[in-house]
């Protein structure tokens, strides 16, 4: 599910924070006294907060493709990232960092004794009910329920590997089905409750769907739409009128999206596995546009046309170089 695993990475540090084991405003250096940022203030300053909303100061993936698929251990992870000097100054711009949720997943050991992976299974996956869903990718290939990754490579679908980004865990590294995912979505859109149990505390919801960071003014391809927002581990925007709380995931093979919104109960998990195709956005659009009486789009042919005109300016970029 890739980057829908932030999510749960936020939710279990959020549950630790209403369960007083840690503060969501402490420092990130009371749990992690070796981490650093090459802005040594900004390092000095951050909160856990700070590493579930992207304002680092870091661009949007920025240094992340280094680690990507690497050998590094998740410390090595986190060294590494006092290195590179971010493009802006802490906390003045939002900017997506997959190494800021490594660094939030070994909090989770520092202060509960569990491994980011064992927490959630302990926590989430197990009282949810989330029986098919596996926490490491190191897992993925001897799973015995499993759809293979495929990109297209040359005008044609293949197969691929798993990707292993296990040292990235905490960012995106969850494997999950629509079913288990449904359990998921049914206790975020109630509050935390699953089965009439209180999984997830529901001062841990709320504390994951606060805004922090301003992405934009928003707006959509059709209808309306004001702000875009983050939250901690889920985009925040406004729709027609309604709340939407979503995220997508993507690593080597799969795209995938999951979509909220509260004030209608809806949730929408889309999964595809394939690395190349937009149809995870534009099934999703199809589906809430439905759910809210608007009129139909084609939202496939529109993706499609994004796509191929993207397939047509790479194609030319190629051609020159």
């Amino acid at each position: 599910i890739g980057s829908n695993s932030k999510a749960f990475t936020a939710t279990a540090l959020a549950m630790m924070d209403a369960d007083k084991k840690i503060s969501l405003d402490d420092k990130v250096t009371k749990w992690i006294p070796s981490f650093k940022l090459e802005n040594k203030a900004a390092g000095e300053q951050a909160i856990i907060r700070d590493l579930l909303c992207h304002r680092l100061g870091f661009q949007t993936f920025q240094g992340d493709f280094t680690y990507w698929t690497s050998n590094l251990s998740r410390q090595e992870v986190i060294e590494k990232m006092s290195l590179i000097k971010a493009t802006f100054p802490f906390r003045t711009k939002w900017g997506y960092t997959n190494a800021g949720f490594v660094v939030a997943g070994e909090i989770i050991p520092k202060a509960t004794g569990f491994l980011w992976e064992d927490y959630l299974k302990e926590k989430i996956f197990t009282p949810l009910g989330m029986s098919n869903t596996l926490a490491l990718s190191k897992d993925f290939p001897n799973a015995p329920n499993k759809c293979s990754a495929h990109t297209m490579a040359d005008g044609k679908l293949i197969k691929i590997p798993f990707c292993s980004i296990d040292n990235l865990a905490a960012a995106g590294s969850i494997g999950s089905s629509v079913n288990d995912m449904s359990h998921w979505v049914m206790a975020q859109l109630n509050r935390g409750k699953y089965n009439d149990q209180q999984v997830i505390p529901a001062a841990a919801i709320a504390q994951t769907l606060l805004p922090h960071s301003i992405l934009g003014n928003g707006g959509h391809l059709y209808n309306s739409g004001h702000f875009s927002l983050y939250g901690l581990g889920w985009m925040l925007e406004e729709y027609c009128g309604k709340k939407i709380v979503s995220h997508t995931g993507g690593v080597n093979g799969f795209v995938t999206s999951v979509t909220l919104l509260p004030e209608e109960k809806l949730g929408i998990i889309v999964f595809t596995n394939t690395d190349q195709n937009n149809f995870y956005e534009a099934l999703k659009w199809e589906i809430a546009d439905a759910y809210l009486g608007k009129p139909y789009r084609d939202y496939s042919k529109v993706y499609l046309g994004f796509y191929t005109q993207q397939k047509n300016e790479n194609e030319k970029k190629k051609k020159k170089m």
